[in-house]
């Protein structure tokens, strides 16, 4: 645990005990990234559940700390008894802090697999390359890998480290991270959730990403054990989630919301994916998958609707080919440049601390 926060929290006394939540074995861990730092609670020993009493005052000790503009506060959903004295493990150094390694990071979810959150990712970043920004994307997606074939990397030999740390793989102005670089071609990745969690942090934490603007994080789809590594190991600026119009994947998406809420990543914003099927013959459009559902789904929880990605054989050609759809001038291409845009600025505003209000 991050010396300076266990003592921050030792400020912090649960109801039931009356014992700081230290003493009291509540904090399962605590550390620090970039300027946010995550803390994770166990549930009390008895009585009720104290979350939204707890979190309140944790977040006003932990941002006294200087440096830390930001807390995020989680609870499990078990609890792991204390040692007796007697058998008492050594405690587990500190965790060292991790380095932010981009200006922004947003991470692009769904709650199912299906919805072409990997093809939006990667057309998000290579819209925002276009428009100038320095971006990488990693490909948290274990046991899916997609980057390696949207960017037309099948051939990877690996990824190269060097003092300085795992080297990226640069492609259509991109910098790129992926277990698909490392692994052979069509070979499974049967690991279990530890190994899939120390490998996603070893590729944020150990990547030399250099000076970037824009990290996108592809997130595997569900809300597992990829996700909360991400949430506890990364200062995450916002999330965007990506849905088709249908009425069962939003019913999914609507699940991921949920698990960004409750480890308290801001949302940016819903994308809709395959909203109109666009007739490259006739130019016609025609709702395969009904249309307008992820707008009024966005609108009915309150946060922004970043835009709409129509379906489009080119789409999936350029797919295929490794070639991103966003590299082009067409009018998915503009949809991508639009919804990156829209995604940056929200993550934009959602970084900004929120004003003090002072009473007089």
């Amino acid at each position: 645990m991050d010396e300076r926060l266990r003592k921050a929290l030792t400020n912090v006394t649960e109801r039931q005990s009356g014992r700081n939540i230290v003493d009291a074995h509540r904090v399962d861990s605590a550390s620090v990234a970039g300027d946010t730092a995550t803390i994770v609670l166990t549930p009390p020993v008895a009585g009720n559940a104290d979350f939204e009493t707890l979190r309140p005052l944790i977040e006003t000790a932990v941002t006294a700390i200087k440096g830390i503009n930001r807390a995020r506060v989680i609870m499990t959903a078990h609890r792991e008894q204390p040692q007796k004295q007697a058998h008492a493990q050594p405690p587990r150094p500190a965790a060292k802090a991790v380095h932010k390694p981009a200006r922004r990071i947003i991470a692009v979810a769904s709650g199912k697999g299906g919805v072409g959150k990997s093809t939006v990712a990667a057309n998000l970043a290579v819209a925002l390359a276009r428009d100038g920004m320095k971006v990488g994307l990693l490909d948290a997606d274990i046991y899916g890998p997609s980057a390696p074939r949207l960017f037309g990397i099948t051939d990877a030999p690996g990824l190269r480290k060097t003092d300085a740390g795992v080297q990226p793989i640069t492609a259509h102005g991109v910098k790129l991270v992926s277990i698909g670089f490392v692994i052979k071609p069509g070979a499974p990745v049967v690991w279990r959730g530890p190994m899939v969690q120390g490998a996603i942090r070893q590729f944020m934490t150990d990547t030399d990403w250099g000076d970037l603007d824009v990290l996108i994080l592809d997130m595997p789809p569900g809300t597992g054990d990829a996700q909360l590594a991400i949430a506890q190991d990364l200062p995450v600026d916002g999330a965007v989630i990506v849905s088709t119009p249908q009425d069962l994947a939003l019913d999914d998406a609507r699940k991921a919301i949920g698990m960004f809420e409750q480890t308290h990543i801001p949302i940016l914003g819903i994308v809709e994916n395959m909203s109109s099927f666009i007739c490259p013959h006739c130019g016609g459009n025609s709702d395969i998958f009904g249309h307008g559902g992820a707008k009024d789904e966005a609108e009915r929880l309150g946060v922004a609707f970043l835009g709409e990605i129509p379906l489009h054989p080119q789409l999936r050609t350029s797919s295929d080919e490794g070639t991103p759809a966003a590299l082009g001038d067409s009018p998915v291409a503009r949809a991508f440049l639009k919804a990156a845009k829209a995604a940056l600025e929200a993550a934009e505003l959602a970084s900004k601390p929120a004003p003090e209000i002072i009473f007089g």
